[in-house]
């Protein structure tokens, strides 16, 4: 299983938005960066991620997982641009400011902490174990 973490500004689309989908979950749609879309592309079902609320907050929130891999984005004719579906897991006890990411020992090469503009990224699973006993949720 592989990790990551999916930005979203959260008056556009927010955890309660992604929670309110189900199990059926919500097509990612509209990243227009090709790092991203890698990202994406490379994302297996099953795989794991943490949902970021960007602009607002600036937070790790909950947990999501990939539930269809990549295909098409519906919402433009170009063929560059895939996407992937996620479905909302559970909320993160509490939530993780990006600011407290920045001197958590051990997330010092994270990527969101090095690199805050990239809205779909990798979490490695050093990473990713220790965002969760922050944030008060097993690995």
């Amino acid at each position: 299983m592989n990790y990551w973490l999916f930005k979203s500004e959260p008056d556009v689309w927010g955890w309660d938005h992604q929670v309110a989908k189900g199990d059926e979950g919500e097509e990612w749609h509209g990243v227009r960066n090709y790092q991203a879309r890698n990202n994406m592309r490379a994302m297996k079902i099953g795989d794991r991620g943490f949902f970021y609320h960007s602009n607002i907050g600036k937070e790790i929130v909950g947990i999501v997982e990939v539930c269809r891999e990549s295909s098409p984005d519906s919402t433009t004719d170009d063929p560059r641009w895939d996407c992937v579906w996620i479905k909302a897991v559970k909320p993160l006890q509490r939530a993780i400011t990006l600011d407290e990411c920045k001197v958590i020992p051990g997330l010092e090469k994270m990527v969101l902490v090095n690199n805050t503009r990239l809205s779909v990224q990798p979490v490695s699973p050093e990473e990713w174990a220790i965002l969760c006993r922050v944030g008060g949720v097993e690995p």
